[in-house]
């Protein structure tokens, strides 16, 4: 059986695409064959904006960049794309790695057929010429190479701008392509900001997306110390904006779970994530539940918004001793836990 996910397995059957190429490797990519691309090509690098792979490749000795722009020092002439979910962060994908790199730049895209990888025939039009080579374990297998000069890149058109009112409060919100509450304001997260006591001392937005919940509660209660983590450097640099154009100061930091995060919490806020690429994943969630009681002060609390059919109460049980709900809707649950 093999270690690689689908769209890597596809990639291995067609290694003689790589061989000497300087790639860099970008998109939803989530296992190790990096390291086995370093085989046959003259370089590899890992362009990601999620932290945990981040990490991962460079605890295996792999090249790799986390963040919103990739810097092309290893001067590539061959991207390699794991089609990602969302097809606005393809989109940007595309367009930031082509400004970088240019024309002549050859391109690999790979990703399952349910995932709307044939979008990249119409999306790469305007770059050059791509065709689809190979078929297997319902994904596809792509290649291409840029003809035209890539147009420049501007990160600052790629956020959407909304304002948001939470009662007193009128905030607005910056966020990037693939964002959770990207260019909308999502119910769970209003009903969780809405079941908020007072908050003080230092309190961690987990998972904090486009940074709607750590500006709101510092803007209901300027005086906690606020932070803001989250594995997504798209998530990351919307918070920062997101916090600038509110005239808040906070600290935002990428972690992976809370790889990164302090152990003083007086509060720690979430509406946790539970999708990962395409499929459903509970276990980043389930390890902030558990562990939170490691994170928080004496009396420290902890106050989550979950959709109503997933079962977190039993594992905040476990970890507290106790598990109360505060509010909730025909959808959502607010859960809440004293330490």
């Amino acid at each position: 059986m093999s270690v690689y996910t689908p769209p890597s397995q596809i990639a291995q059957r067609q290694m003689e695409y790589f061989s000497g190429k300087r790639i860099v490797i970008a998109g939803e990519a989530e296992d190790l064959f990096p390291k086995q691309l370093l085989e046959v090509a003259e370089s590899v690098t890992v362009f990601t904006t999620h932290f945990g792979y981040h990490q991962q490749m460079q605890s295996q000795g792999i090249n790799s960049q986390f963040g919103v722009e990739y810097d092309n020092q290893d001067n590539c002439d061959m991207v390699l794309l794991y089609w990602p979910k969302a097809k606005s962060e393809a989109q940007y994908l595309l367009n930031m790695l082509f400004s970088k790199l240019g024309s002549d730049t050859e391109i690999a895209v790979i990703g399952e057929n349910r995932s709307g990888i044939k979008s990249i025939e119409k999306m790469f039009t305007p770059l050059g010429t791509i065709k689809k080579y190979d078929s297997a374990r319902r994904c596809s297998f792509y290649w291409g190479i840029c003809q035209q000069q890539p147009p420049a890149f501007n990160l600052d058109d790629y956020f959407k701008s909304y304002p948001v009112t939470l009662g007193n409060h009128k905030l607005d919100v910056i966020s990037m392509p693939g964002v959770f509450s990207h260019g909308e304001f999502d119910l769970g997260s209003k009903l969780l900001l809405d079941s908020l006591p007072k908050l003080s001392g230092k309190v961690l937005d987990f998972g904090c997306g486009a940074g709607i919940i750590g500006t709101a509660m510092k803007l209901a209660n300027p005086k906690i110390e606020i932070e803001m983590c989250d594995i997504s450097a798209f998530a990351l640099e919307s918070s920062r904006r997101t916090l600038t154009a509110n005239g808040i100061q906070g600290r935002v930091f990428a972690s992976d779970v809370y790889s990164h995060t302090s152990d003083n919490y007086r509060f720690i806020v979430s509406n946790p994530p539970f999708h990962s690429g395409l499929d459903t994943s509970y276990s980043a969630t389930e390890t902030l539940l558990a562990k939170a009681p490691t994170k928080l002060t004496a009396r420290g609390e902890l106050i989550i918004v979950a959709n109503s059919f997933l079962k977190y109460p039993p594992i905040i049980e476990q970890a507290f001793n106790n598990c109360e709900t505060i509010n909730k809707t025909n959808k959502f649950v607010i859960y809440h836990a004293t330490k």
